[in-house]
């Protein structure tokens, strides 16, 4: 009896992101021609929870014609930055049996652009990417070539942005694929953004595993290892690789159905809440991102009973 029970929660759990995406997830990213009216935003896209791509909403920042390596090395060049370190790109991922996070350098801005333009030499892969604010408490000479938040959507959202994040990084940096409980405006100013999408209804076959958290170091010889955090708790990551998925392993996300898509310079993603996304860049991209956190309502009530059920029964 028990087990008939939890095979037919198994079997809801899996028609259920087929039946959800049928009624409310696109089958493409869709476009807008010009930033919404906070209430349209709001209405049309934050409350159901799905992606677009909206055109003309940074051309007035003198960003989009005035940044570019050549410009932060004359500008900003002497800046120390954080920069995220890693022998293959992959920052915050599953590395065999741990959840490895990057080394972090500080390392002047020039530098970054020379290892960039091939000028100098690093090891591993160069990613700026530390995600705590780090225009403002980085990079503040640059913020007058920008808006300190997105204002229809901070009239949308009642609120300002808790973050505003700056990217740049080589095209072999990339970020596993993982959700935030962020409302997520993400910005291109110069080159282009790869995402890889997945509504928060796919849960069921996207596996999670708990994981001995580490550290890259970076050695004097400039060869990387991995050290464990011995007083962190394991953590919950995702372990497949959504560009080559271990279908044996993971058999289910053969039935999800990723969205994919391409913000290029001017353009700013809408990135809901909870949607998984994994990212990859052209080198050298420029971004920067407004992080917006998400409102505790019925949308995150739901998405937390889909996840324990998923757990709970076994699913993945």
């Amino acid at each position: 009896m028990v087990d008939a029970a939890l095979e037919a929660v198994r079997k809801e759990l899996r028609e259920f992101p087929a039946a959800a995406r049928e009624l409310s997830v696109p089958l493409a990213v869709p476009y807008l021609d010009k930033p919404p009216t906070p209430l349209c935003f709001y209405r049309d896209w934050v409350c159901p929870n799905r992606p677009c791509i909206i055109r003309n909403a940074l051309q007035h920042w003198p960003a989009l014609q005035k940044w570019s390596l050549p410009y932060f090395r004359a500008t900003v060049g002497s800046t120390e930055v954080s920069v995220a370190v890693t022998p293959d790109g992959y920052a915050d991922a599953v590395r065999g049996d741990r959840f490895v996070m990057p080394a972090e350098r500080r390392l002047p801005l020039s530098f970054v652009v020379d290892v960039l333009e091939e000028r100098a030499q690093h090891p591993g892969v160069l990613y700026v990417q530390k995600q705590c604010s780090n225009l403002p408490t980085e990079l503040a000479q640059l913020l007058p070539d920008l808006e300190s938040h997105v204002p229809w959507a901070s009239e949308a959202l009642g609120k300002m942005p808790d973050a505003v994040n700056f990217w740049l990084g080589e095209a072999a940096a990339v970020t596993s694929l993982h959700k935030d409980h962020y409302e997520n405006l993400y910005c291109v100013v110069s080159g282009e953004k790869y995402f890889l999408l997945h509504p928060p209804t796919d849960r069921p076959f996207i596996p999670y595993e708990l994981y001995t958290p580490a550290t890259y170091q970076l050695t004097e010889e400039g060869t990387f290892k991995v050290v464990d955090e011995e007083a962190m708790e394991k953590v919950p990551w995702i372990p497949l690789d959504p560009l080559a998925p271990d279908l044996a392993r993971y058999p289910s996300y053969s039935q999800a159905q990723a969205l994919r898509c391409t913000v290029r310079a001017g353009e700013m993603l809408y990135l809901p809440a909870l949607w998984f996304h994994h990212v990859q860049q052209s080198h050298g991209c420029i971004a920067v991102n407004f992080w917006y956190d998400m409102e505790y309502d019925f949308k995150y009530s739901y998405f937390q009973l889909l996840d324990s059920l998923t757990k709970a029964s076994g699913l993945n």
